[in-house]
């Protein structure tokens, strides 16, 4: 294995009729990856590790609120891609449940932002409609999309990463891609309110950006190290100046808001294949790509 990064159990090779395959990874953490694992950069890694922080109660949220409507579903190939995003968020929530605790492990407050995330997600539970927990399900699962399909398409994104966590990201990535349609396509099933849609993105937009870097913060403010504002400086031109990655994504982002907006539009199957390609040639795992 060239990676670092190693994995127990096999891929589970069970491809359902809509293709959506769950791929089960076990990852584990070398004790050697340092704390800045991103470019031996502070903002860059801890701002990753924040997102992760959300990751796995995120997940469980989209789960819940797709199975609210999945008895209803009767188009049978929808039935499958359910029971595929299913599978592969349960797999994506438990993954970053062991990076969280490796970076906890590092003295990085991963913990406290999770119980944060789960409070959040409690809130919405109680305070949505099931409608609009599936939109903002579906408004969640654009931004996951167009962030992954970044990394798949533009592999300098990730330049500078500690090799020994790059199988993890690109895992995500892939299969971010590969059911990026579901929850839109239950959407449009069981609601399919163009109103309820926009304003939930637009909500969920505010909400997004906001909490990402309250989290980042949270995780900084409880670090034993000082911030280095010269990397948050540079972060933040990275993100928003040169190359700037937040940026680039201001068109996919708009498209949401289209009447006829569907995210099969973008045709990314190209991108996840060359990808899956390189996390099997890194893993010396075959089987990703037979």
């Amino acid at each position: 294995m060239t990676a670092h990064v190693t994995t127990h159990a096999s891929a589970k090779k069970k491809i359902n009729q809509s293709d959506i395959q769950p791929r089960r990874m076990d990852f584990e953490f070398d004790p050697s990856i340092p704390v800045y694992w991103f470019d031996n950069d502070q903002f860059k890694s801890i701002l990753l590790t924040s997102l992760s922080c959300t990751f796995p109660e995120g997940e469980r949220f989209f789960v819940r609120s797709v199975r609210h409507f999945q008895k209803n579903i009767q188009d049978p190939l929808l039935r499958e891609q359910v029971k595929g995003f299913i599978g592969q968020e349960a797999h994506h929530g438990n993954e970053h449940d062991a990076f969280n605790d490796f970076m906890e492990s590092k003295g990085v407050p991963a913990r406290k932002v999770d119980a944060f995330v789960k409070d959040g997600m409690k809130f919405l539970a109680k305070w949505l409609t099931p409608e609009r927990q599936l939109a903002k399900t579906c408004a969640l699962e654009h931004f996951t999309a167009m962030l992954a399909e970044m990394i798949l398409e533009h592999p300098e994104f990730i330049k500078g990463m500690d090799e020994r966590m790059v199988p993890l990201w690109l895992w995500h990535a892939i299969e971010e891609s590969e059911h990026k349609s579901v929850a839109f396509d239950v959407y449009k099933d069981q609601v399919d309110s163009y109103w309820v849609r926009s304003s939930e993105m637009a909500f969920t937009t505010v909400e997004f950006i906001g909490f990402t870097f309250v989290h980042y913060w949270q995780l900084r403010n409880e670090m034993d190290d000082p911030t280095d504002w010269k990397s948050v400086r540079n972060g933040f031109n990275w993100l928003m100046g040169n190359p700037g990655w937040l940026r680039k994504l201001g068109k996919s982002y708009l498209a949401y808001y289209k009447r006829d907006f569907h995210p099969s539009k973008r045709d990314s199957k190209h991108l996840r294949q060359r990808a899956l390609i390189r996390l099997a040639n890194m893993m010396d795992r075959p089987d990703l790509v037979a």
